[in-house]
């Protein structure tokens, strides 16, 4: 009897660790803006198409995102406002905004959005994605490693357009300006057509480090796009149901690579 009490105890032991150790499998979060051309020639249609989304790039799974707080792009050190241009699109029941941008002179345009805080239950915290994409226009490279002065952003070290698949690509992470050493950056492919598989969970987020400088590096081995996650803990908390809660800031990044062929 005692037997077959340890063992009814032992099964329910690794039971409970089991589940315990699902529920910890978090899905990395990442905040998305990505446009329908990231290098337009002058050969191309000069009005390109722009998504704004809350997504895990790899699985598909979608979540809300109310309109942003902010949304704009930077060229030649100009901000335009295009807040007022976001419509409403719903994917797999799930808000997302959409745009149309009009590529007026040559240059660097750098799309940025930054979300309303969104609450995460699962991590009991708010989630704020400061998130930039970088189109080249019309053959003029100035303007891709400007800062926006975000809260807190990823700065390319490499050109973040014209990347074949396997190129190494460099960033550096900051907080309010100051690079940051030993940041955790969360690597993640938008796997929009679902064709890629996974033989385990940690296949699905890479986990990379900066160095001492805040500078993280990365080979992408598969053509698409391709986004970097900085993650940090804010100083200042967000209040919840009369309970202050910490918000994690997430420094966003997308890039393009293109097979040769």
């Amino acid at each position: 009897m005692k037997n077959l009490k340890f063992k009814v105890g032992l099964i329910f032991s690794l039971l409970a660790i089991f589940l315990l150790g699902s529920l910890m499998v978090v899905s990395a979060h990442f905040g998305m803006v990505i446009p329908s051309d990231d290098m337009v020639t002058k050969d191309d249609n000069k009005s390109i198409g722009l998504t704004v989304q809350f997504i895990h790039p790899m699985e598909g799974d979608y979540m809300d995102i109310v309109k942003p707080a902010q949304f704009g792009v930077l060229v030649q050190s100009e901000k335009i406002d295009l807040l007022s241009t976001l419509q409403e699109k719903k994917i797999n029941d799930c808000t997302t905004w959409k745009t149309n941008y009009q590529i007026k002179r040559p240059g660097d345009y750098i799309f940025y959005v930054e979300p309303q805080p969104y609450w995460e239950p699962a991590e009991d915290c708010f989630i704020i994605h400061y998130t930039k994409v970088i189109v080249n226009a019309l053959g003029m490279e100035v303007g891709w490693d400007e800062e926006l002065g975000l809260r807190t952003e990823i700065i390319p070290l490499t050109r973040p357009y014209g990347l074949w698949t396997g190129n190494v690509f460099q960033g550096i992470v900051k907080v309010k300006g100051e690079a940051v050493p030993y940041a955790e950056i969360e690597v993640e492919y938008y796997n929009q057509d679902g064709q890629v598989k996974w033989p385990a969970d940690p296949m699905i987020t890479q986990v990379i480090k900066a160095d001492q400088n805040g500078v993280f590096t990365y080979a992408m081995p598969r053509a698409g796009w391709w986004g970097f996650a900085a993650l940090n803990e804010d100083e200042e908390k967000i209040k919840h149901n009369g309970e202050e809660k910490s918000v994690e800031i997430g420094a966003v990044l997308w890039v393009k690579t293109y097979d040769m062929e």
